[in-house]
């Protein structure tokens, strides 16, 4: 098994070989083949537990009931980060045909999980192992943490005190993203990824023979109607430079061909970057709702369900990431233009207590017309999805150069901070 970029890291870092990195190429596969979904990773927690605890470092479970935490210090400095990785799958089938495809049927790791967390166990080794003098001063917290996707995890955790048992004075994410070039980044301060919001929409009529519909009130029309009319929303309500999106998603009614029903349910999501603009497109619903109801003689209400906040990066810790990433992979490879993006991001619920940054690290990009992938570039979410194990060793050295430049010690400093990568 060989890897692209591990001759690169062997030259700045002794001991970043080909052996080091295919150890955690085979975690991770073995990770992707045996996923797990929210608050049920325990086979995922026991590897990451054992594995932690082989390099010396000391281990607490249990945090947001299969979180794992691992804690790694040097020097007396009383500084401290956390890194973060998470650790569960999603409730899709693979339709992928490698060895490592998933053996769970209906669950795989269709967004990375498998590799952030294969990642992070790499930095803490790596740094266990040879972050002594003149490596880093102070506390690594190895934060491994469960139930990301939809479920906030991530809030579980703080909840359950997180941040007062391991104080960090900052806190750092990262996630492998499609589209951008194996050996390039994304970072950039402010908000990367937004705030997301659910809603459910239940329209009552009145029904009646389908051939005769002048006998009731016909929900799916006054409903398809709904949805044509939240398609302006955005475009109609929102000043042109603020940012939303509102997407109905399912559309349920009805259950013979004969029949117009009584009820239908329309569901969907909104996003946004600002509390403010997700409040004006909260209230343009409710007003189309209204109005609609009004129109068709149907009873019309919405329900809003409020989920993860937006993932805002502070500017300081953004620049230090950025800096860094410059310094790794050359200042040339670190982007700014994709983000932000739509998607929503639990990891955000950290960044509202402690300044960080989440970054997207290069996972490959697509070719062809059917943007079949090429090394990892299949979008997330996707049943061909598989993580890049070249970008592997790559999300390592990141990690632990972050360590070393945030966590730099005196004679580091004095040094001109490059010691380690």
């Amino acid at each position: 098994m060989k890897t692209i970029a591990a001759p690169f890291l062997a030259d700045l870092a002794p001991g970043f070989d080909d052996e080091f990195v295919n150890g955690f190429v085979n975690i991770r596969r073995d990770i992707h083949a045996h996923p797990e979904l929210a608050f049920n990773e325990a086979r995922t927690s026991g590897i990451v537990a054992s594995q932690l605890a082989s390099y010396g470092l000391e281990v607490h479970r249990g945090l947001a009931r299969t979180g794992v935490v691992g804690v790694l210090r040097r020097g007396g400095s009383g500084r401290a980060i956390g890194l973060r990785a998470d650790m569960d799958a999603l409730p899709l089938g693979e339709k992928n045909g490698f060895p490592h495809r998933s053996r769970h049927e209906g669950t795989m790791h269709a967004c990375g999980h498998d590799g952030h967390t294969a990642i992070l166990l790499g930095a803490a080794r790596y740094l266990a192992e040879h972050g002594e003098s003149p490596g880093f001063d102070g506390t690594v917290y190895f934060v491994f943490q469960p139930a990301e996707e939809s479920e906030g995890g991530a809030a579980m955790m703080i909840e359950e005190g997180l941040f007062e048992r391991f104080p960090m004075d900052a806190v750092y994410g990262l996630h492998n993203w499609p589209g951008i070039p194996v050996g390039e980044m994304a970072v950039m301060a402010g908000p990367v990824m937004a705030g997301t919001c659910a809603f459910e929409i239940e329209v009552r009529g009145h029904g009646c023979h389908a051939a005769m519909p002048d006998q009731g009130v016909d929900t799916l029309v006054a409903a398809s109607q709904l949805v044509l009319a939240l398609q302006t929303v955005v475009s109609r309500n929102l000043h042109p430079c603020d940012s939303a999106v509102v997407s109905v998603t399912q559309f349920h009614g009805g259950e013979a061909w004969n029949i117009i029903p009584d009820d239908a349910v329309l569901r969907g999501t909104i996003r946004a970057f600002k509390p403010g603009v997700l409040e004006t497109v909260e209230r343009a619903i409710e007003r189309l709702c209204g109005g609609i109801a009004s129109a068709f003689g149907a009873r019309i209400g919405v329900k809003f369900d409020h989920r993860y906040p937006p993932t805002v990066n502070s500017a300081a810790e953004a620049a230090l990431c950025a800096r860094v990433a410059g310094e790794l992979f050359g200042k040339d490879k670190v982007r700014k233009g994709e983000l932000p993006s739509m998607g929503a991001e639990d990891f955000a619920y950290m960044l509202h207590e402690r300044p960080g940054c989440y970054a997207w690290l290069g996972n490959g990009v697509t070719s062809g017309a059917r943007g079949v992938p090429e090394s990892g570039g299949c979008t997330l979410h996707s049943p061909h999805y598989d993580f890049n194990d070249e970008v592997l060793p790559l999300g390592i050295a990141y990690w632990v150069k972050l360590v070393e430049t945030a966590l730099a010690s005196e004679s580091r400093q004095k040094a001109g901070g490059d010691a380690l990568l």
